[in-house]
């Protein structure tokens, strides 16, 4: 591995420009300007590249969120770079931009990009893999494959537990994009904890059909609400990227929003990334997105760096603005399951 400086600097703007491989890419160079790019074979340069699940890097959710914890590495010794991935089928190609041009480290959001990515690092054995949300199977997968996972379903079952204390109607909902492991943990763990809180409750639970736009649908995700709304569903979850913020705007414009009905977030505080979602965005199921792919990029940059698995960690954010409207016995037993989950007293079964 080459051998550079770490420095940190303080993350740029995005700038978006067209490819011509697989989806659109950003560019911010090398210390926060419009110095042009280096050449990443080099040895005063350490390049870092994304490539994104089917969806936006702005999403308001995990593909942003990656990307804000490779930005957080960039300063004069790091240059970094993404691909937008708008089909599947792109998913190779879009890695191969950034082998061809020798990067260092590349990111690769979602559980969808696990084969192409393990594929890629063992065709390029120099460069350190990190997968967001890609379990590695020992048989399976490559030495220089570091998969990023959480416990969604922990995450889930404190959202859920919240959404069992504060339903009047014992009706809620979950807005999922498609169905693949973690958004099926979420979805787990969210019925487990409303059904621990509150036995009498009903959870209708929805997702998206396989698809480019599975985790981009907010139109469908908005309808997906409505539905569960007029059938008395009083708290809806959104999980999964566009789809689920979809689900969120719905419950935020719909009478009795903040009052009588609520919607909780996904993958990171979405109070500030979906502000449209603040009329009734209590809370948000939280993975530390954010601070475990910096973690990663950091041990890939000094060389630490190893293989396998590394455990993230999840939780809620706060409750913001609903802070004074949450009853103290409320939040005192979700601090305290959640307390439980991180320190592996209670087990999401």
């Amino acid at each position: 591995m080459k051998a550079k400086p770490f420095l940190i600097a303080a993350p740029a703007a995005l700038a978006l420009a067209l490819a011509g491989c697989g989806g659109s890419t950003g560019d911010t160079g090398s210390g926060g300007g419009s110095a042009a790019p280096k050449d990443c074979s080099s040895a005063d340069v350490f390049c870092i590249g994304l490539v994104t699940d089917k969806g936006t890097i702005d999403d308001k959710s995990f593909n942003q969120a990656a990307w804000e914890g490779v930005e957080a590495l960039k300063g004069d010794g790091v240059q970094t770079k993404y691909v937008e991935t708008k089909d599947s089928k792109d998913y190779p190609a879009n890695i191969k931009q950034f082998t061809d041009q020798k990067y260092d480290a590349i990111v690769t959001v979602g559980f969808l990009m696990g084969e192409a990515t393990v594929t890629a690092a063992k065709a390029n054995p120099t460069v350190k893999f990190v997968g967001v949300d890609q379990f590695q199977d020992e048989a399976a997968t490559a030495p220089n494959v570091t998969g990023l996972i959480f416990p969604e379903a922990n995450a889930g079952y404190a959202a859920g537990y919240l959404a069992g204390l504060m339903t009047k109607t014992s009706k809620i909902g979950i807005v999922l994009g498609e169905e693949i492991p973690p958004t099926a943990a979420y979805a787990k763990g969210y019925e487990l904890g409303s059904k621990a809180a509150n036995p009498k409750i009903s959870v209708a639970k929805v997702y998206h059909p396989a698809g480019p736009n599975a985790f981009s649908d907010s139109p469908w995700g908005a309808g997906e609400a409505k539905k569960m709304l007029a059938q008395g569903a009083d708290i809806i979850f959104g999980a999964g990227g566009g789809t689920g913020n979809g689900a969120l705007g719905e419950v935020a414009k719909t009478s009795g929003a903040g009052t009588k009905l609520y919607c909780i977030g996904v993958d990171i505080d979405q109070w500030d990334t979906v502000p449209e979602a603040q009329p009734c965005l209590v809370t948000s199921a939280e993975k530390k997105l954010v601070e475990g792919t910096t973690d990663l990029l950091k041990q890939a940059k000094d060389g630490s760096i190893k293989g396998g698995n590394f455990l993230g960690k999840t939780g809620l954010a706060e409750y913001h603005d609903f802070d004074s409207k949450i009853p103290a016995d409320v939040k005192t037993k979700v601090e305290d399951v959640v307390k439980k989950l991180e320190d592996g007293s209670l087990k999401v079964a």
